[in-house]
């Protein structure tokens, strides 16, 4: 038996993968729903990797939205556009409906409106509350970059504020524009660091306009994180991509809200090895900046590693040990590839 903590991305495919396999699975999710948010993109890796888990592939076609290419508007003519490598946008909510469905399919005991308020890392019994919600062998804590597990077993490793604040929307409707429809474009100003000051990003289609600004500045307040009308944080976007002013004005005309909050990373600098019977999964152990673009990825990743594991009869907290030399070396090229860019 084993218990995953945290109702998201990670935690609902690891839950679905197992029990898909006869391997029973208790969820344990402290929101009454999942999905909220905006975005995310999905590589061919981590598409294949749903494929293998189980899930199907005529839903995976429903649920995404192609990408032709990719145009980097603010660098040299010649390095402006580059081949789409099998990366597909998704919508938030639509992935986790996917993956829910997946789940729910699959067999999975899921418990919505529960918080784990604490957890005995030496037994496995995690608790809601003072109540004791059981024990178990396994304790997959998925519970994202905000992990009450992670500050019970690891209180000195939290989440560092990345540099830049991100801002996500979504048109209200359709919107024609006068950049190619299906291509990622990408507006920005140029720094002295292998990352841009700032980068306003958008893809459209006959669906709608999905485009994201991030901007260098000091973090906001707890207060401020959320969703908000487009017309407050109209000027902070703009400030992205000054080139790109017309084009942004028309974009936010036609998106009603637009949600804001700090990019953060979960350093793993001192952070203790994987050990049983609690292991951290996706967010709650790696969460990276979403400039990366992976985070996704690498919650799919995991959820993938750590049922190959378990099914397998190998020991989990070393397939995550794996995990988190790969998450390295594959951030190490990432900074590389954007330095090559410039």
């Amino acid at each position: 038996m084993v218990t995953v903590i945290g109702g998201g991305i990670a935690g609902t495919t690891l839950a679905g993968a197992l029990a898909r396999n006869g391997h029973p699975v208790t969820v344990y999710e402290r929101q009454s729903r999942t999905g909220t948010g905006a975005f995310v993109t999905l590589d061919q890796v981590a598409q294949d990797t749903l494929l293998e888990l189980g899930i199907a592939s005529a839903r995976l076609d429903e649920a995404a939205h192609p990408i032709s290419g990719v145009h980097y508007h603010y660098l040299p003519e010649s390095r402006q556009i580059a081949p789409n490598r099998g990366h597909r946008l998704f919508t938030r909510p639509d992935l986790m409906r996917l993956l829910t469905e997946f789940a729910d399919t699959a067999g999975i005991s899921i418990h919505h409106g529960y918080t784990v308020t604490e957890i005995d890392s030496a037994t496995g019994t995690i608790y809601s509350d003072g109540r004791a919600l059981g024990t178990d062998e396994l304790v997959i804590a998925a519970d994202g970059i905000d992990s009450l597990v992670r500050a019970h077993i690891e209180p000195d490793r939290v989440p560092v504020f990345a540099g830049q604040t991100v801002m996500y929307g979504i048109s209200d409707h359709p919107v024609p524009l006068p950049t190619e429809p299906g291509v990622l474009h990408f507006d920005g100003v140029l720094a002295d660091t292998p990352m841009p000051r700032s980068t306003f990003g958008h893809l459209w289609n006959d669906t709608g306009v999905f485009w994201f600004a991030r901007l260098t500045q000091d973090p906001i307040p707890q207060q401020d994180i959320g969703f908000h009308p487009t017309a407050e944080l109209s000027s902070t976007v703009l400030a992205t991509a000054p080139s790109a002013a017309d084009l942004i004005e028309i974009i936010l005309a036609n998106t009603s809200t637009v949600h804001i909050s700090n990019t953060r990373n979960v350093p793993f600098a001192d952070a203790r090895p994987p050990q049983l019977p609690v292991i951290l999964c996706g967010d709650a152990d790696h969460a990276i900046t979403p400039a990366a673009a992976r985070g996704a990825r690498e919650a799919i990743e995991d959820a993938a590693a750590l049922t190959h594991a378990i099914l397998t009869d190998r020991d989990p907290a070393e397939a995550m040990s794996t995990r988190r030399a790969q998450i390295t070396t594959d951030r190490d090229q990432l900074t590389r590839t954007f330095r090559t860019r410039r």
